[in-house]
């Protein structure tokens, strides 16, 4: 009976240690096999080539490529269909995941309104008409950073203008056309759309209202501000802000009178006479003080 007993007991336990060391063995293989399964790349849509911002993708900009599962960006997607024909918000450079951040809402036309997707917290976004020479002869693109120089009669003397640069290192953030009519027929003027603070933007509005406005492109890596006390035609012509005139009098000035001192007749000097004996031979000689 106690054999018996000793048995099961035996028994018992060696079912126990079993049950845990297949619990242990189950739970270490689950592990490895999450581990595995999230090494595995998964494959995404990416950048083929260089997508500038505000362009709409086309299906040679994109490709399908494979990332590291937990590496994967929220937002991006499987298919290439999925990003064709939608809106970059985002300057996205090659081999760059394309993810629903990065382009316009599916919402709306397609290619508008990305603007306000573009334009920074807190900044306005300005568009101004200009001719083909105040835009750098259509040099100036999306990206670019210029001043803005403001010709305009000066307060209080409309018969001369001053040009000076009112704004300084002003991104830009898109440029186009919109149609005027000049002389009774529609005409296309250029436009350059501008990323202002509010009152700077202020600023433009008011003088592109009393004057003409010129662009001047700066160089990408020149962000330094510049002193300009702005320029007249006086100016440029004289080389000084005003010209100076010197007035001559025709009234000759009158010359101061020279008082003449009589002198006193001087006293006559003391004279002394000397005796000079050479040998028989004598002489005199007058020596005055």
């Amino acid at each position: 009976m106690l054999r018996y007993k000793s048995v099961l007991v035996v028994s018992v336990l060696a079912l126990v240690f079993a049950g845990a060391a297949a619990w242990l063995t189950y739970n270490y293989l689950n592990k490895e096999k999450k581990k595995i399964t999230a090494a595995q790349p998964e494959n995404i849509v990416v950048a083929a080539t260089e997508i500038p911002i505000g362009s709409q993708i086309t299906a040679n900009q994109v490709k399908i490529a494979a990332w590291a599962k937990e590496s994967i960006p929220p937002g991006s997607m499987q298919e290439v269909n999925a990003a064709v024909g939608r809106v970059a918000i985002r300057h996205i450079t090659p081999g760059d995941s394309i993810t629903e951040q990065k382009l316009k809402p599916k919402a709306g036309a397609g290619g508008t309104g990305f603007m306000t997707y573009v334009v920074p917290q807190g900044h306005r976004a300005v568009t101004v008409a200009v001719n083909e020479v105040a835009g750098v002869g259509g040099f100036i693109t999306p990206n670019d950073r210029v001043d803005v120089v403001l010709t305009t009669p000066i307060p209080g003397s409309p018969a001369e203008n001053i040009s000076k640069i009112v704004l300084q290192n002003v991104p830009v953030l898109a440029t186009g056309q919109i149609t005027e009519q000049k002389e009774g027929k529609p005409a296309i003027v250029p436009t350059v759309t501008l990323d202002l603070l509010p009152e700077d933007a202020e600023k433009l509005v008011l003088g592109s209202s009393k004057g003409t406005l010129q662009l001047l492109l700066r160089n990408i890596a020149d962000i330094a501000p510049v002193e300009s006390r702005g320029a007249t035609i006086s100016k440029v012509l004289t080389g000084s802000e005003r010209p100076t005139t010197s007035k001559v009098s025709a009234t000759p000035k009158p010359r101061k009178a020279v008082k003449q001192v009589s002198k006193a007749p001087s006293a006559p000097s003391p004279s002394y006479s000397v005796e000079i004996i050479k040998g028989k031979e004598r002489t005199s000689k007058q020596f005055t003080e």
